[in-house]
C-alpha cells in the first residue's frame, strides 16, 4: 500500500481512500466466504482453495489480461523514438524507473497503464491519441498515467475489484443451481437460494466502493501530473481534445472500449445516455478542467 519512491507529489486523501477502501472490501469478502462456508459445509476445502486461487490469478494476470484484451503491443524505442522519448522525460522528472512502453492500435484516442508496481508497469497510448495530441499534451495524458504507478492505485484497484468478479461468479453458479433444485422449501434449498441474493448485495457494495475510490483517483493523478509537469493548461488541452473526439469514434468501437474505462485516461461512452455516465469510473470533465484552471493559479502565484 505503500507509495513507490519518486517526486511525484503525495496525496495523503488517496492513500486515506485506498486503505478504507480495501479494508471495506475485506470485510465483505470475508462475510461472502462465510456464508459459502456456512451454507456449503462439507465443501469448505474446495471453496477456500477456490477463492484463493481466483484471487491469486486475479492479481497476478489481471494487468496482462487487461494490457492483452486492449491490445496493447510492446514497442521498443526504435518502433516508437518519440513515445519512448516522453517517457524518458517524465521517469527523470519523476525520478522513477522507467516502465514498460505499449501501443495499441486503435482509432479510440487513449492511455492507460496497468501493473501492481514499479517493476511491472506497462504504460500504453493508442495511435488515435499518438495521432491527435500535440507533445505537450502527450507528456500531460503520460504523466498522469505514470501517477497511477506511483501511487500504486492500479494495484489497489485490482486487488478491490477482485470481490466484484467472484460474486458475480458466485452469484452465476448459485442461481443455475437453485434453479435445477425441485425442492426449494428444505433449509438447503432455501439457504442455496439467498445465496445468489447476499452475492448481488455484496457485489453491487463493491462496485460501489470501487468506483468512488476510481472517481478520485483520477483527480489526484490529474493533479500529480500537472504539478509534476508544471503545465496543468496542457493536461487541460489533452482533456478537452480527447473527450471532444470521443463523440466522432464509431459506436462499435467506443463499445469495444467501454468495459475497461476504469483503465482509461478518459472513459469511453457509446452514448450519452449511458448508465455508465451515472456510475462513472471517473469524474466529469468539468471537475477536472475546474482543477487544473485551480492548479494553474496556484502556480502562477510568486
Amino acid at each position: 500500500m505503500t507509495r513507490t519512491r519518486s517526486r511525484y507529489a503525495p496525496d495523503h486523501g488517496l492513500t486515506t481512500r485506498m486503505v478504507t477502501t480495501m479494508f471495506l472490501i475485506g470485510l465483505l469478502y470475508v462475510v461472502l466466504v462465510g456464508v459459502l462456508l456456512a451454507v456449503l459445509r462439507g465443501a469448505w476445502p474446495i471453496i477456500l482453495i477456490f477463492t484463493g486461487g481466483l484471487f491469486i490469478a486475479q492479481f497476478w494476470f489481471s494487468d496482462r489480461i487487461a494490457a492483452f484484451s486492449m491490445g496493447a503491443r510492446e514497442v521498443t524505442p526504435e518502433e516508437a523514438p518519440e513515445l519512448h522519448g516522453t517517457i524518458d522525460r517524465i521517469c527523470a522528472l519523476a525520478d522513477m524507473p522507467k516502465p514498460r512502453v505499449a501501443i495499441a492500435r486503435t482509432d479510440v484516442p487513449n492511455a492507460f497503464a496497468t501493473g501492481r508496481g514499479a517493476k511491472t508497469a506497462l504504460v500504453c497510448a493508442t495511435t488515435g491519441l499518438l495521432r491527435r495530441l500535440e507533445p505537450e499534451e502527450l507528456e500531460g495524458v503520460l504523466a498522469h498515467e505514470m501517477s497511477h504507478v506511483a501511487h500504486r492505485d492500479v494495484a489497489v484497484m485490482t486487488i478491490a475489484s477482485f470481490l466484484g468478479v467472484l460474486a458475480g461468479i458466485v452469484t452465476r453458479v448459485a442461481l443455475w443451481g437453485g434453479l435445477s433444485r425441485n425442492r426449494s422449501s428444505d433449509p438447503v434449498g432455501i439457504a442455496i437460494m439467498l445465496i445468489p441474493l447476499i452475492s448481488a448485495a455484496v457485489y453491487c457494495l463493491s462496485f460501489l466502493l470501487t468506483r468512488l475510490l476510481s472517481r478520485y483517483r483520477e483527480l489526484s493523478a490529474d493533479r500529480a501530473a500537472a504539478l509534476l509537469t508544471g503545465r496543468p493548461s496542457a493536461l487541460a488541452s489533452a482533456l478537452t481534445k480527447v473527450s471532444g473526439q470521443m463523440a466522432r469514434i464509431p459506436t462499435e468501437d467506443l463499445r469495444k472500449a467501454e468495459p475497461y474505462n476504469a483503465f482509461y485516461f478518459v472513459p469511453a461512452f457509446s452514448s450519452k445516455e449511458s448508465l455508465s455516465r451515472l456510475l462513472s469510473s471517473h469524474p466529469t470533465l468539468e471537475q477536472r478542467l475546474d482543477q487544473l484552471a485551480r492548479i494553474s493559479v496556484e502556480l502562477a502565484r510568486p
